[in-house]
């Protein structure tokens, strides 16, 4: 089926941009919390939204790509009907 792969390569794309969003956020908290002591400018505030918003984007990654591996489980194989 064609709608099968189609499907298929959206939750891949799906996947790979979620990780790649988390690894970016993941990068500019760094380079973030560096701007605000260097202007000496919010660095508690910085801090408190970088470690709340981590993990959110984290488990948001996580739980993308645990249910796709659960729907690809759970899914017949191209010869099953």
């Amino acid at each position: 089926m064609i709608y099968h792969k189609w499907i298929t390569a959206l939750q891949f794309l799906s996947i790979m941009l979620m990780w790649s969003f988390a690894a970016a956020i993941l990068i500019f908290i760094p380079w973030l919390v560096a701007v605000s002591l260097r202007w000496n400018d919010a660095l508690n505030w910085t801090l408190a939204i970088s470690l709340v918003m981590t993990p959110v984007y984290l488990t948001v990654a996580g739980t993308l790509t645990y249910v796709f591996i659960g729907l690809r489980r759970g899914a017949p194989k191209d010869g099953d009907q």
